[in-house]
């Protein structure tokens, strides 16, 4: 490991992680799904409306998980255009079958053709019939674990992959106060800790670690000069750590910490100048009433 310690935040996402997850956003501290749920319960045939501009839509959704709030898209979009496609990626395949289920149990008409596979390295898509348009989703501010620098080339690597008249739906959290930042990112019931130290679960299982989990305390911090919540994993004791399949070995020291995770809140206007640097024309953005989190449209010209 280099220091100071890390790991990529896509390991989070095993079958337990994937489980967790769903679990986080239910729990009454994390307002990031409930919150961008609001905004398609109240604009989602709006959002639908802009994007097909008069034509019919596939849908393909960037990092799927279980697709509970999509499910509020391909609603709107089934009443606009009856039968739907729904292309759902991600690295997890229990989260894609997961969805797939639960999508074509109460969305018969829409047609899901899941993918799995790491659309951060690489976006292939299948070219669309002539009068249908996509709409990329990226939402649940997934875009928000990138480093600026990363989150711009992945949009740009997105945006290489659509043809004129394409959309992309940008879903983004917002900065707020400190306090309601920490609570979404440690709450009471140790969800969020449970998911973290799953991380470590899963290199044992993998890699032949020997990681004690519950000898790493759950830490989320909020550095501010960076806009971004952290959380890291943050060692009780000086221990090591034995990664056999690396033949490697780790020491940690009493407090030392493992980053595994950054999650960037954007300021009113950053998204929509981010799609613009990617090359995407913004188009309409809608917020909650507090204005706590945001998803903004744009456009392929």
């Amino acid at each position: 490991m280099a220091s100071p310690k890390s790991l990529p935040p896509w390991l989070f996402y095993d079958q337990a992680g994937s489980l967790l997850f769903d679990q986080i956003t239910e729990v009454p501290e994390y307002y990031l799904t409930r919150t961008e749920r609001g905004i398609f319960l109240q604009s989602a045939d709006e959002i639908v409306t802009r994007a097909a501009a008069g034509q019919r839509l596939r849908v393909t959704e960037l990092g799927a998980g279980s697709a509970d709030k999509t499910r509020l898209l391909l609603s709107s979009a089934v009443r606009q255009q009856g039968e739907v496609v729904y292309e759902p990626l991600d690295v997890s395949e229990s989260a894609l079958e997961a969805a797939r289920k639960r999508i074509e149990r109460e969305l018969p008409e829409v047609r899901v053709a899941p993918r799995e596979e790491d659309y951060t390295l690489r976006l292939d898509l299948d070219p669309l019939p002539a009068g249908e348009r996509r709409l990329v989703l990226y939402i649940g501010s997934s875009i928000g674990n990138f480093e600026p620098a990363e989150a711009l080339r992945l949009l740009e690597t997105v945006r290489a992959g659509l043809r004129s008249g394409d959309a992309l739906l940008l879903g983004v959290d917002l900065v707020k106060e400190e306090a309601t930042l920490l609570a979404a990112y440690d709450d009471a019931a140790g969800v969020t800790a449970a998911f973290n130290r799953n991380l470590l679960v899963r290199l044992n299982r993998e890699l032949g670690a020997d990681f004690v989990p519950e000898a790493f305390a759950h830490r989320a911090v909020w550095n501010a000069a960076a806009s971004r919540m952290e959380m890291h994993l943050e060692s009780r004791a000086a221990q090591t750590v034995r990664l056999a399949a690396l033949g490697l070995t780790v020491g940690f020291l009493p407090g030392e910490r493992i980053h595994t995770e950054n999650s960037y809140k954007y300021r009113h206007g950053q998204a929509e100048a981010l799609l613009e640097r990617a090359s995407f024309t913004p188009s309409a953005t809608w917020t909650d009433p507090c204005g706590w989190f945001a998803v903004c449209l744009g456009r392929v010209e």
